[in-house]
């Protein structure tokens, strides 16, 4: 099997997120005594875009794009997107959790920043290859590489981070508005994956009515759901009448990393995050023109 070398700079940049990643997260593990889950989250972040980048590059080196289960229209960049978000998220955390307060001159301490700077670095690669991989103006591409497809990517992301905030600890069990959040947050999620996977598996042609209506139709209902859900999740969980809290409680001061309080008020952003995804993703579906080469 020839191996195939095509020295250009998505391949550069492919090599170089996987180096970065790869540093960050053994660093992470040889010296940095990571100690609960937030810890294993950073490792998982790093070693799955050290793992999907070097998938990549080595089935583009021996040419098995053709014989690969999955559209390589849609599978590097969908990939590649989701390692940057992956990658940004270990960037923010792990620092959040492991340098926050931390004082003084120590080995573990210069190991964590090591894995840091090393985890800026692979989410600023990451980022690079999703620009350059990215459907231009006029260019016959797969849905995954154009704004709606990038959009949707985000927007499951933004919800798998909204379910670590609300299940740990649980917080939207106190009222049945709270489970109409939880409700529209999953029905979205799921949604949105759903679309990923036709997409990536080249099985949209599949569907008993035009994929495109399909796209705009559910961005318009997810726009709906997540509006009434930026309303009513800040209600019930900050207003007094309603069994909320408004100010942020002392003892949060004194909490490692997010206390109940701060989760919630993430919870909140990236509601109205997710809500401006998919309003900005129903204008791009509403004209998008998908050639399906």
């Amino acid at each position: 099997m020839a191996v195939v070398l095509h020295s250009s700079p998505i391949f550069w940049t492919r090599l170089a997120a996987v180096i970065f990643s790869c540093v960050a997260f053994s660093v992470a593990v040889h010296g940095g005594q990571l100690s609960h889950g937030t810890g294993d989250w950073c490792i998982f972040c790093w070693a799955f875009g050290f793992a999907g980048s070097l998938l990549v590059i080595l089935v583009e080196l021996f040419g098995l794009q053709t014989r690969a289960p999955v559209s390589w229209k849609n599978f590097p960049i969908t990939f590649a997107c989701y390692a940057a978000l992956f990658c940004l998220s270990a960037s923010i955390l792990f620092p959040l959790y492991y340098l926050k307060g931390s004082v003084g001159q120590s080995q573990t301490r210069d190991y964590r920043i090591v894995s840091t700077v090393f985890s800026c670095l692979a989410t600023i690669a990451y980022i690079s290859e999703v620009s350059m991989s990215k459907a231009r103006p006029g260019e016959v591409a797969g849905y995954m590489a154009t704004a709606p497809g990038l959009l949707k990517v985000c927007e499951t992301f933004v919800a798998c981070i909204i379910f670590v905030f609300v299940s740990d600890p649980v917080t939207y069990d106190r009222h049945d508005a709270l489970k109409y959040c939880m409700s529209v947050y999953c029905i979205c999620f799921i949604l949105s994956a759903v679309i990923i996977l036709l997409c990536i598996g080249e099985c949209t042609g599949c569907l008993p009515f035009p994929f495109a209506r399909f796209l705009s139709s559910y961005a318009l209902l997810a726009v709906v759901l997540y509006l009434s859900a930026t309303i009513i999740w800040p209600i019930f969980n900050f207003d007094p009448k309603n069994g909320g809290t408004k100010n942020r409680p002392n003892n949060c001061s004194n909490a490692q990393g997010l206390c109940v309080w701060d989760k919630n008020m993430a919870v909140s952003v990236l509601t109205a995050v997710n809500f401006v995804l998919y309003l900005v993703d129903l204008i791009y579906s509403s004209r998008l023109v998908f050639v399906n080469a």
